[in-house]
Formats: structure tokens, sequence, C-alpha cells
């Protein structure tokens, strides 16, 4: 008998310090889409043991907010960009879930909600990557 995966703790960090111009305007006041979009998410994943929502202050993913990343010890790190609370709340639950079940965080291309394939940033290596063997 296999014994069951070992889960390793996920933090989505939320940036709180993104600005859009409300309304789609070219001008005009700006809103902060991540405050909301942290405090929606934390309540939404409130029962899921193995993951919390934290702010950030600057994920420095201006020109696409909202954005989060997924992190947790020993696996890939994924910043995602271009998100909205009303919008995306569920997808997020979605891969924050599929990321905490994935051993390495790489969640299967198609498993990964729609708006999470279009809006990564970035896939960043864990700390202890071993890098690719080069041929010369």
């Amino acid at each position: 008998m296999n014994a069951p995966a070992t889960i390793v703790p996920t933090t989505v960090m939320v940036c709180v310090t993104c600005r859009r111009r409300q309304g789609g305007a070219t001008e005009g006041p700006y809103d902060e889409p991540g405050r909301e979009l942290v405090q929606t998410l934390a309540d939404r994943l409130a029962g899921d043991a193995d993951v919390t929502v934290t702010p950030v202050e600057c994920l420095s993913v201006c020109r696409r907010p909202c954005t989060v990343a997924f992190a947790a010890p020993g696996k890939w790190t994924y910043v995602v960009g271009d998100l909205d609370a009303d919008v995306h709340l569920d997808d997020l639950v979605t891969a924050a879930r599929g990321y905490t079940l994935a051993k390495d965080g790489i969640i299967p291309w198609r498993e990964r909600p729609l708006p999470i394939r279009k809006g990564v940033v970035a896939r960043v290596p864990p700390l202890a990557f071993t890098a690719l063997d080069k041929t010369s």
C-alpha cells in the first residue's frame, strides 16, 4: 500500500498595492483590487488548513493588476497577474488547491483555470533547485 502524499502548506500572496484605473478608464481615480481580493480569497479558503492567504506590499507586476503568487517550500513559485476578485475568485481557489496538491507546485496545464494559464508572469524554481546538466 502506498503512503499518502505529504501536503506542503501553500501561501497565496496577494499584492495589495496594485493600482488600476476604475472602470477601465484611461484617466481618473485608481482602485486597489488586491485589498478586496486578499480578504475575499482568505474568506473562501478559510476552511483549507493547508492554504494561507497573505497580503504583500508589492510583487512588482504593476502593469498587470491584480497579482498573486503561489508559493510553498520545495515547490516552484507561480506569479500570476491580471486578476479580479469579482471575476476570478473561483479560479484562484481552484488553482490554490491544485497547487497545494501538486508535488512540485506545477499544476498540469489542462487543470489550470484559464485566467491562471493566461496570467502567468513567472515561474520561479524552488531554492533547492538543482540545475540541469549542460552538455558542451
